[in-house]
């Protein structure tokens, strides 16, 4: 009988493509991947990258080079991505809900010479055509274009530096960035990961897409670990508990609105999600008030993940095991470091707010094409030159090493020379029990620079009458400098496919027209 592959996992360095064939080998009929359609053991799912790794090979792929990827999540999708690993590439996922011209440019920027693409999108980008000539139908083609049964690839031993995917990340003008992860960095990330919550009995069910880092932090360390991807093209409540309870999902993760969705279902309860071991969250902050109902409400663990898809530092919470700290989103992960720093770039003291920056074995060897970008997104130490990440955020360290993010660097309002952080506005507007989700951004004003302006969802029931009295209540507990000077109510927030509030749109809404 084949080695146990698990003990792979405690190598400093290894090949991930070759832990895939390994576990082929090793778990031969178990399940590996499904889709609710389709479901593939891991002797097939390890045929299968071999024999479409083995065509990219035979059409010319080179080592590190792109192969472009675009549709909803399904089995196929996940093959693919899987086999542009093996066969010496890299995975680049296209953001679905880019436009086409954005799409074009990402396509463009990857290098890739084979774009697998679902039918759906094909047809919805009409007679727009994206910059790549060899193009599959994924959900039509797949089978066809695959080497023969049996057919092995070429072999290929990655190196700490060979590109492993490319993530676009979820800008919403001009073209996104290409963030160019390494085999190194994944291995240190992913069995880290699948080495501390997951084993070949876990079965994940993904219901964010494969073309986001958030899926990948729970998507590659149950392929890591031999355990079973579940995969969902679109996050819908009562499929997700469906699936979840029928299949004894033991994994999953989730963004912060989703969690809201399933705790706001009325059949919730009627579900049997005993089997759930651990639970994850990342992508966008994830209120106190959730993070306890959710603590209440589903079996397992939960873990909250904070970082960038750029790397720097990452912030590990097993919410479970601090009930009182629910406000932060925990402390650095091992051999992860964290700077709170001034205008200045001086570190702060404990508790005062700053700009995050953060180094770890984990960062990306960069934006793709883009040098003056990535080194825009650096702080030097100055002290001993070492590279950090700028985190994007503007955070605090309690006493006890927890880190609570206080907002965006980008979203801080300054008002009449006085920095205002839209998040301790957003409390306090959260603490009316007509609000559901409240956000705030600034706005330019002629008396103050920039002034804060409030969006609410109201709970059902409760008018527009009531935004007055809302605003005035919270209002009346900010300090001078902090009040919001206009109240608008929205059915819904902005989010990105992955969760992300959008506070260009809240700004796009009130601004003058014309």
């Amino acid at each position: 009988m084949a080695a146990n592959p698990a003990a792979q996992l405690d190598a400093e360095f290894g090949s991930f493509p070759g832990l895939i064939a390994a576990w082929g080998d090793y778990c031969g009929d178990a399940p590996a991947l499904y889709d609710g359609t389709t479901n593939l053991s891991w002797r097939e799912t390890a045929d299968r990258v071999e024999r479409i790794a083995a065509r990219l090979q035979a059409d010319g792929l080179e080592r590190g080079q792109a192969v472009a990827i675009l549709g909803t999540t399904t089995v196929n999708y996940a093959l693919v991505y899987l086999a542009a690993i093996r066969a010496g590439g890299c995975a680049a996922p296209l953001t679905t809900s880019a436009s086409p011209d954005q799409l074009a440019g990402m396509a463009a920027d990857s290098g890739a010479i084979h774009l697998f693409i679902d039918r759906a999108k094909l047809n919805e980008l009409g007679d727009f055509k994206l910059p790549i000539e060899n193009q599959i139908v994924l959900d039509e083609e797949l089978d066809s274009f695959m080497a023969a049964p049996g057919t092995k690839a070429a072999p290929f031993d990655p190196a700490e530096k060979d590109p492993f995917n490319i993530i676009y990340s979820s800008g919403t003008t001009g073209i996104p960035k290409g963030i160019v992860h390494s085999h190194g960095m994944r291995w240190r990330q992913m069995t880290f990961r699948a080495a501390l919550n997951y084993g070949q009995d876990s079965r994940t069910i993904c219901s964010t897409p494969l073309y986001s880092n958030t899926t990948m932090a729970v998507f590659l360390p149950t392929m890591y670990s031999g355990g079973c991807a579940s995969l969902m093209g679109k996050f819908d409540v009562q499929k997700w508990l469906e699936r979840a309870s029928s299949e004894r999902c033991t994994h999953t993760m989730l963004v912060p609105v989703q969690y809201r969705r399933l705790m706001q279902y009325e059949h919730f309860d009627d579900y049997d999600l005993s089997a759930m071991r651990m639970k994850y969250c990342t992508s966008a902050p994830f209120p106190a008030d959730l993070k306890a109902e959710v603590l209440k409400r589903m079996p397992g663990g939960l873990i909250e993940i904070y970082g960038m898809t750029e790397g720097g530092v990452a912030c590990i919470f097993p919410v479970h095991e601090h009930p009182d700290k629910l406000h932060t989103v925990g402390k650095p992960a091992p051999g992860h470091f964290l700077k709170v720093l001034d205008e200045a770039g001086n570190e702060v003291p404990p508790g005062t707010p700053g700009e995050l920056v953060g180094i770890s074995p984990t960062m990306m060897l960069g934006y793709k094409n883009q040098p003056e970008k990535t080194r825009e997104g650096y702080w030097i130490n100055p002290e001993d030159g070492s590279v950090w990440q700028r985190m994007g955020d503007v955070g605090r360290v309690d006493e006890d090493g927890f880190v609570e993010l206080v907002g965006r660097t980008k979203d801080v309002i300054i008002s009449g020379g006085f920095n205002i952080f839209p998040i301790d506005l957003e409390a306090e507007l959260l603490k009316d029990q007509r609000v559901v989700e409240a956000a705030v951004v600034g706005v330019p004003s002629d008396a103050w620079g920039e002034t804060p302006v409030g969006f609410v969802v109201l709970k059902p029931g409760v008018g527009e009458d009531a935004l007055e009295d809302i605003r005035s209540v919270a209002n009346s507990r900010l300090g001078k400098t902090q009040r919001v000077s206009a109240l608008y109510a929205i059915d819904e927030m902005p989010r990105s496919h992955i969760g992300k509030l959008l506070k260009t749109e809240l700004r796009d809404m009130i601004a003058p027209k014309g």
